[in-house]
């Protein structure tokens, strides 16, 4: 094991030996590789040269080098993009084996060397080649160290950050500085920080200017007045006698810092806070999380739950990639015969326009706009050299102003604008270094077009018109329909024209709507981010019907659903899906799994599965010749009529003569996690009998009371027969039972037979005179395969329904023999579960604690059941695709 003297010694000779290569990757990538590696005292052999993968989709690849756990390292050939470089890393590490996973990756054009820590995810910034030396340690993993460069996370940076950034909000706030005046007040603050890191303003400048103020605090708050009118007034209007550390101040321009604010008064906790603040190094903030940033600062509830709404960049990317960034690539890397081509692509991309109509603070129109700088920074390097004397803001094509957003919160469209001008300098630096420039393109030129107001009231055409427009992209509201504000809920029903329907659908729907009528005849692509609940379940008609019949919409990419969270603490899980849809469209169609792999579709239909477009709409009878399903029974009692088991016991202790009117009651949560409750059943209590229990009279009269005073006249009407049920499903014979609600980490919902004297709730489903061979499909993987495609969710739990899932089921034409096969087997389901006497269904069917014998019988069932309808499945979608498709010719 080398020591970080012999290494840094390796290093600098390492850097020697490099300074002037040519830099072809195809002949000297695999000399380099072997060098870095004698860096850290690694044998070349050890790893894997030239490693064959096969990506998702089928197609091969070569990794340049791979040492397994360790590093992955791609080579680019001098002055090509090291951004393509780590796309096609990245997407390598996806096709490896778990011991294969490489804690690194390196990136290199044998100019520059960019390392990334695949834990965390954290990029470190580009280094030339001849300061290895300094970077060493960050590769330490290499020869044996734990690495002692610290990755941070994006969000561990922000949060760091933003704790102190509230420590200003808090004291401000407690001396009366509040509202608007607060938000614009910390917006100024934040900008001069990041502009003292990021060479807006000179070094350590603003930091200097507050330290020369009185050590209480007494004039900072005048100092800090002072500071922002200078920085609103440009040089021709600055007094003649301004003092030297004001003139150190450059005019920004943009309206940043053209209100005045009250005065803000600060002491010397708060001095020091400031000054603490600016020893932070922001330059690490990315503008693209200011937002979230701002919600963790200005709310003490979102500050406790950092990030919790925080839009990753790899999501975002996830987004833009598949709707026009990998296309984009793609032509790029055709375009490089000759500058004439680059010439002309450079002079497309200059010309695409995107909308993000619920933008909040900017993220996707901010990550949108860096990726288009770094693809436009590759076509700069092919057509001019970095030694070629070039005017920076001549040959940058890509403007703010191709960027628009409409967001109904005005402050954070107020971060959407600063943050889009900060990513804009972060990128001008980054070129103008290349080129040997100092480009400070300040005072601010031009600005994204970001409306304050009501996306769903505004006309987009009047922000920007569709003729011009390339993407609309976005992450709308998440509101369920049930939490809708009556403003907001109006507005969905306008945009629906109050189609059947429309109430029961999530506010995100109507920017579908508003996309799909601005993209007619266009094209105009969309990619959003949403709830999974637009795709299962009721919703899927009402609003993709619509889309895809009246509007000739039709789906081009989808992610089926992921959790939309990230490494915050407190992180909010969202179930989300991704969905790209256009009108004129005519390129590939893909739909990425849940798991992350890729299909290549022929037609994407609305619930995101390869198939014809088809509509699973409310059925009340079955599809095919199956037993009914009914719904449990509902008391409507007010609780007077269900009893826990000592509740139950000491009711009969009282009153023994109510024993017999007690019987077994089950709903979803009872009957899976195999408790017990129990219900005073006196419907069919004769009278005289009834009225020798008192106590059981002083219910039926309290659920007489209750239900009289609800204010729902078919309750108040069965007040008049209070020993009776709203619903009442009592089977004579066993029954099967299909919880209405389970967890959507169980493979199998756990289906169940019953008898006949326990009385089930409306939380469960129930089939009266069912068979084995009936149960045997119902608890097979191809109808759970069918649930989960088109039930309803409550959060991501399934929410099974007998309209829209059983009825609605296609099952299969069997024989007699197959019949008795699938009928054995779900015998042998039941036989296995009888075993495990002290394990709830919980238990069982837990992932994690599901015996292997129980596991073993449901895949024997799972297979029998595939051959009834005559394949097996390979994928989950693919038997989704062919049971719609039988569900349509069944149907018609």
């Amino acid at each position: 094991m080398l020591s970080w003297s012999e290494i840094e010694s390796n290093a600098v000779n390492f850097s020697k030996t490099w300074k002037d290569c040519e830099g072809n990757e195809r002949q000297e990538a695999q000399t380099f590789e072997k060098d870095l590696m004698s860096v850290f005292g690694v044998d070349w052999h050890d790893g894997l040269h030239e490693y064959q993968i096969r990506d998702m989709q089928g197609k091969i690849g070569y990794i340049d080098y791979l040492l397994p756990g360790k590093i992955l390292i791609e080579m680019k050939s001098k002055g090509e993009s090291l951004t393509r470089a780590y796309n096609q890393g990245y997407d390598y590490t996806k096709c490896l084996k778990p011991e294969e996973f490489p804690e690194l990756l390196l990136v290199s054009d044998f100019d520059y060397i960019q390392v990334t820590n695949l834990k965390t995810m954290q990029t470190f910034k580009q280094f030339k080649v001849s300061q290895l030396k300094k970077h060493v340690r960050m590769l330490g993993i290499l020869a044996g160290y734990n690495s002692e460069v610290t990755f941070k996370t994006d969000i561990e940076v922000n949060t760091d950050a933003s704790y102190k950034m509230a420590k200003i909000h808090d004291r401000l706030k407690e001396n009366g500085y509040v509202g608007q005046d607060l938000e614009i007040y910390l917006v100024r603050l934040l900008f001069c920080l990041f502009a003292e890191d990021t060479g807006i303003f000179e070094k350590s400048a603003f930091k200097n200017y507050i330290d020369k103020s009185a050590e209480d605090g007494s004039d900072l708050s005048m100092r800090m007045m002072a500071l922002f009118s200078i920085l609103d007034t440009n040089d021709d209007n600055r007094m003649a006698n301004l003092s030297d550390e004001l003139k150190k101040f450059r005019y920004i321009n943009g309206n940043l810092f053209s209100k005045t604010l009250p005065l803000a008064s600060f002491d010397s906790k708060m001095r020091k806070t400031l000054l603490e603040c600016c020893d932070f190094n922001w330059s690490y903030i990315s503008p693209a999380i200011f937002g979230a940033m701002f919600q963790g600062v200005m709310d003490e509830k979102s500050r406790r739950e950092m990030g919790a709404h925080y839009t990753s960049e790899e999501n975002i990317l996830k987004l833009i990639r598949p709707l026009f960034l990998d296309e984009l690539w793609d032509e790029f890397e055709k375009s490089k015969m000759t500058k004439a081509e680059l010439h002309k692509f450079h002079e497309k991309i200059s010309k695409l326009k995107f909308l993000d109509p619920a933008c909040g603070c900017g993220n996707f129109l901010i990550i949108t706009y860096r990726e288009l700088r770094l693809l436009e920074f590759e076509v700069l390097k092919m057509i001019y050299n970095n030694k070629q004397t070039v005017l920076i803001d001549t040959i940058c094509k890509i403007k703010i102003e191709q960027f628009y957003g409409i967001e109904y919160e005005e402050f954070p469209s107020q971060i959407a604008h600063v943050g889009m001008l900060l990513m804009k300098h972060q990128i001008d630096t980054l070129v103008s270094n290349y080129f040997g420039m100092n480009l400070i393109d300040f005072p601010i030129k031009d600005s994204a077009n970001i409306v304050h107001g009501n996306a769903l009231r505004i006309e987009w055409e009047s922000i920007v018109t569709k003729d011009e427009l390339s993407y609309i992209i976005g992450n709308p509201p998440f509101i369920g329909a049930r939490w809708m504000s009556k403003e907001q809920k109006l507005d969905l029903l306008d945009i629906f024209e109050n189609s059947k329907g429309a109430g029961n659908l999530d506010y995100v729907c109507a920017w579908y709507i508003k996309a799909a009528k601005m993209v007619q005849f266009t094209n105009i692509r969309v990619g959003y981010v949403s709830t999974n609940s637009i795709v299962q379940g009721e919703q899927v008609y009402a609003l993709w019907h619509p889309l895809m019949d009246k509007y000739n919409i039709h789906i081009d990419y989808a992610y089926r659903t992921f959790v939309w969270s990230n490494e915050a603490k407190g992180k909010a899980k969202v179930h989300c899906i991704m969905v790209g849809f256009s009108h004129m469209y005519s390129g590939k169609k893909i739909i990425v799994t849940s798991n992350g792999d890729i299909i290549q579709a022929k037609n994407i239909n609305a619930y995101l599965v390869d198939g014809e477009n088809t509509f699973v709409m409310r059925r009340t009878k079955p599809l095919c010749d199956v037993p009914e399903m009914g719904s449990g029974n509902k008391p409507i009692d007010g609780g007077n009529y269900l009893f826990t088991e000592e509740g139950k016991n000491e009711f009969v202790k009282q009153e023994p003569k109510s024993q017999k009117w007690f019987r077994p009651w089950l709903g979803s949560a009872e009957f899976i996690n195999g408790y017990q409750r129990h219900c005073l059943w006196l419907g069919e209590c004769p009278p005289s009998e009834l009225r020798k229990m008192p106590l059981s009279m002083k219910r039926v009269e309290a659920v007489r009371k209750f239900r009289a005073s609800s204010s729902s006249a078919p309750t108040q009407k069965i007040a008049d027969t209070p020993t009776r049920f709203h619903v009442e499903n009592m089977p004579n014979g066993e029954y099967i039972v299909v919880p209405q609600v389970s967890s959507e980490r169980r493979r199998y919902i756990p289906i169940g037979f019953l008898k006949s004297d326990v009385l089930c709730s409306d939380k469960l489903r129930l089939i009266p005179n069912a068979s084995l061979y009936l149960f045997g499909i119902l608890t097979s993987n191809v109808h759970m395969a069918w649930n989960r495609a088109v039930c309803g969710r409550l959060k991501s739990d399934y929410q099974y329904s007998k309209d829209i899932v059983y009825n609605n089921f296609p099952f299969p034409d069997v024989t007699e023999e197959q019949k008795e096969k699938i009928s054995n087997l779900a015998q042998k389901i039941l036989d296995i579960r009888s075993k495990y006497t002290t394990s709830s269904l919980a238990d069982l069917y837990d992932p994690l604690t599901m015996p292997p014998d129980l596991l073993k019988a449901h895949q024997n069932l799972d297979k029998e059941v595939c051959k009834a309808y005559g394949t097996i499945w390979k994928y989950e979608e693919d038997c989704v695709a062919d049971l719609m498709k039988l569900y349509k010719e069944k149907s018609s």
